[in-house]
């Protein structure tokens, strides 16, 4: 199932976005061996649920003759998806031009943070880092503080693996039309920095300014905060346009009349006092009585353990539970060809056969 089915994609073992690239493609159907390292996973930086729907293997990439074996893989393999620095692929003898030439029409995606040539190119660093560079760091925080990083969501998932798993199903088109593969080459930085041009667009409009939490969607305008409620919990307001303000203050019990204009920023403090004052006199869940489904443009702020409990959630299936572990589900969802969550885990004997390994290899890669 999924509109990948029949694609078959080698992740060579990495961290972070490389993995959620391919949890993203496995979902979506396609089937995904995942060689690791032998002994050198680190669970850490690369939680098991980011293995879902994949098969994996163990393997000593500094044998020649696991490099053979890995060769003979991606020879019937559709994409190669790896995340280390640049240069580790070449040097085991896996690398791009090595596959190509045995698989022509091969996918080859690489991710890194800093991407493959540059200054920066083989330095270490995370997310943190290169969101830094691309300027997302920056505008995120509040007013008067410091950067906060907003997870790894902008840079390694978002950023990287989304970014590398868009270029891949766009490579897999083109490869129809040509018959020929290509390398991609994914960089966290150019991927956060394409994410910010809503952002860089406002700035050239002269709609943004440098300060943090000074903006209209960074938590500086009144109605694009989150506020307290009287349980100490917080709920979300965006109302951005004039009727869905208008009809916040409504419901808030204000006249809209008598407060100042929202659009003077030096009225920002104020607005944003009252609203502070008036959210913390009911809780979250009355003010979801009261707000949420409105258009008010309303959310509670829900926890990691709440989230999955949200009646919307709930309906829509938008998480799962795999042996009672709860996690998001496929997303986004396909009308003919849906996405269909499978668990994922050691490859087994028949899995090994039907990627085309000798029994020699098989029984020298579970034992």
């Amino acid at each position: 199932m999924g509109p990948l089915a029949g694609i078959k994609i080698i992740e060579f073992g990495a961290i972070g976005p490389a993995p959620f690239c391919s949890m993203l493609l496995a979902d979506m159907g396609a089937e995904v061996l995942r060689i690791d390292r032998r002994g050198g996973r680190t669970g850490i930086a690369n939680p098991r649920m980011l293995d879902r729907g994949k098969f994996t293997i163990e393997a000593d990439l500094k044998s020649p003759e696991n490099i053979a074996l890995c060769l003979n893989l991606i020879e019937s393999a559709d994409v190669v998806i790896e995340g280390y620095r640049p240069g580790v692929m070449e040097r085991l003898g896996l690398g791009p031009s090595t596959a190509l030439e045995r698989n022509p029409r091969l996918i080859y995606g690489r991710m890194t943070g800093w991407g493959q040539s540059g200054p920066l190119a083989k330095a270490a660093a995370h997310d943190i880092n290169y969101i830094a560079i691309s300027g997302a760091l920056d505008c995120i925080g509040p007013r008067g503080g410091k950067p906060i990083p907003p997870l790894n969501l902008v840079g390694d998932l978002a950023g990287g693996g989304v970014y590398l798993a868009l270029g891949i199903a766009a490579a897999l088109f083109e490869t129809q039309l040509s018959g020929k593969g290509q390398v991609i080459d994914a960089a966290i930085t150019d991927g956060t920095a394409s994410l910010m041009a809503f952002i860089y667009g406002m700035k050239a409009d002269g709609n943004w300014n440098h300060e943090r939490g000074d903006n209209l969607c960074d938590g500086g305008a009144p109605w694009y905060d989150t506020y307290e409620t009287a349980d100490h919990h917080y709920v979300s307001i965006g109302a951005f346009e004039p009727q869905f303000y208008s009809e916040l203050l409504e419901r808030l019990g204000f006249d809209e009349t008598l407060l100042p204009d929202r659009y003077d920023k030096r009225n920002w403090p104020e607005l944003k006092k009252k609203l502070t004052e008036v959210f913390a006199t009911k809780t979250r869940t009355q003010w979801c009585e009261l707000l949420e489904g409105s258009e008010t443009c309303f959310a509670p702020v829900l926890s990691l353990d709440e989230a999955p409990m949200h009646p919307h959630n709930i309906a829509r299936n938008t998480f799962v539970a795999i042996h009672g572990e709860m996690q998001p589900a496929p997303a986004p969802r396909f009308s003919r060809t849906p996405s269909e969550l499978s668990e994922g885990g050691r490859a087994s004997v028949g899995t090994l056969q039907n990627w085309g390994i000798s029994d020699a290899d098989i029984k020298r890669l579970t034992s």
